[in-house]
């Protein structure tokens, strides 16, 4: 019944985003006959005010009604144009992420379970929801027996039994694609859908997301003009987060960060530079940096929330990061190209000297700019187009910076329209390559090595002995044969006559329900 449940799920989800428009806007040019006649089918049932908004805004109300999982999986391919294409990765940036918030009744409830304490014992107030979005809630609290204000997020009642639900429909969607599809083999849907998963079930544990306030704080404890709200882990559980509660102005409001009087200007430098510290100096960065999510205190410190999205970089992706922008800044596009081929981002059966010329074909514009239009995260943009000449192999971290400086370049433009990028993220990224590409970087590559070596020095016996035990084992199946015992060979035939039946099955399935919606 799963299978066929997901098969249900996934005709609704065809229909609701047919009759929003969402499919009829597609281009028809690349889709194969069959295709084009299902488009066709699309635009005849497309509802009339659907047609006269724009498609960010189609994708919008069709994933907010399809549900809280929907509205996650548009937030997580928008991440990922390798997979949906620029364009609609671009709309799916605009995906406004604000659900019908659910009842204070409920949110008190699913504290008390959080905590195991009546909520009477933790708060002495709770406010009606300020905030809600797909997957939690934000209400205004008092602890109790003090006046302390805090902010609680309070995880959406059903939401993860909703998502697991949704996600047999996402599979199920990905394996028709690598099975039917030959092209979106090479994207790995089924790898996209895994991921999603992992992030999603990391998400709904508020849990992690505390642990994430705490670690960046740490971080930035000593760092100028950035700060996030402090945890309280004694009222925190899984499906609640308590933190201090933020009094300031949102970033996005130009005119009241004016009438306040705070300088604009210095807020922009304040942004940037904190987004590089995280990145290149910590590793570990805000991944939805949105004017939402940023407010301004009266001290004009950058106050950030929601830390449910989190972008790593190891170390070796902090020294590609750093090296090419370095190399862009010196013209030295060999250098540039150089680092892709040693961090074996590009297969080595091409030509240094080839990548270098179609890196020069971005620097060289830019240099041709004023210092004041040259976006950095265009430059990244313009720099994954060309490698994908080149066969780079996606790097999914990497898309995530990319994705999240776009959004945090462009308020930082809003907020000063004459922004010197590279001016400003000068001190950040000159002081992190003096300190890790120069002599002092050596050195502690060095320490790294010798570490490493300890490590293997001491593993070489237990790597003899399971050497050992596979040699004997691959010697015994060299003469005398793989062998599988009638059980297994009979569970092997039942599991793929079982997995045949369901596929056509699910396939019967939509038929009739696409038949059922375009008559009806």
């Amino acid at each position: 019944m799963g299978r066929l449940s997901a098969a249900f799920s996934l005709a609704r989800a065809g229909f609701v985003l047919a009759r929003e428009g969402v499919i009829s806007a597609l281009p028809v040019e690349p889709l194969p006959p069959p295709a084009r006649f299902g488009h066709r089918i699309a635009g005849w049932i497309a509802r009339g005010q659907s047609k006269n908004r724009k498609q960010s805004e189609r994708l919008s109300v069709a994933l907010n009604r399809l549900g809280p999982s929907w509205v996650k999986l548009g937030q997580f391919l928008a991440t990922r144009p390798d997979v949906v294409g620029k364009e609609i990765a671009t709309d799916l940036e605009l995906l406004h992420d604000r659900m019908e918030a659910f009842s204070t009744a409920e949110a008190k409830l699913a504290i008390e379970q959080s905590l195991g304490r009546p909520i009477g014992e933790v708060f002495s107030d709770i406010s009606e929801p300020v905030a809600a979005a797909s997957v939690a809630q934000v209400h205004h609290a008092t602890i109790a027996g003090s006046e302390t204000q805090v902010a609680i997020k309070v995880i959406r009642p059903g939401v993860r039994r909703r998502f697991e639900k949704d996600l047999s429909t996402f599979y199920l969607a990905a394996r028709f694609q690598e099975r039917h599809i030959p092209d979106a083999k090479r994207l790995r849907p089924v790898a996209v859908v895994d991921m999603l998963a992992q992030s999603a079930k990391l998400e709904m544990d508020l849990r992690l997301e505390a642990a994430a306030f705490s670690e960046m704080g740490q971080n930035i404890a000593e760092d100028p003009g950035f700060r996030i709200p402090q945890v309280d882990w004694e009222r925190t559980g899984r499906d609640c987060i308590t933190m201090d509660w933020v009094d300031g102005i949102k970033l996005s409001d130009i005119e009241a960060l004016s009438e306040a009087g705070h300088d604009l200007q210095q807020l922009s430098v304040n942004l940037i530079q904190s987004f590089l510290r995280h990145t290149l100096r910590d590793g570990f960065f805000h991944a939805d940096m949105h004017p939402g999510n940023l407010f301004v205190a009266d001290d004009g410190v950058i106050v950030a929330v929601d830390l449910g999205i989190m972008g790593r970089l190891g170390k070796k992706e902090r020294r590609f990061l750093a090296e090419i922008l370095y190399g862009f800044i010196k013209r030295d596009y060999m250098r540039v190209a150089q680092v892709h081929f040693d961090a074996g981002y590009v297969p080595s059966h091409h030509s240094v000297p080839s990548f270098a010329q179609a890196i020069r074909a971005i620097g060289e514009p830019i240099h041709g700019q004023s210092s004041e239009t040259i976006s950095m995260a265009k430059l990244l943009t313009l720099l994954f187009e060309v490698t994908e000449l080149f066969d780079m192999e996606t790097r999914p971290e990497l898309l995530l910076l990319q994705k999240t400086m776009v959004v945090v370049e462009g308020v930082a433009r809003t907020l000063d329209p004459a922004f010197n990028m590279w001016e400003t993220s000068e001190p950040v990224v000159g002081e992190w390559i003096a300190k890790n590409l120069g002599p002092v970087g050596m050195l502690e590559d060095a320490k790294e090595g010798f570490e490493a070596i300890r490590h293997l020095a001491h593993s070489l016996p237990e790597m003899a002995e399971r050497a050992q035990v596979l040699s004997a084992e691959m010697a015994l199946m060299s003469k005398e044969g793989m062998r599988l015992d009638e059980e297994t060979t009979n569970a092997i035939g039942r599991a793929e006559a079982h997995s045949n039946r369901w596929g056509h099955a699910a396939l019967w399935v939509i038929a009739a329900l696409g038949a059922y919606w375009v008559f009806w």
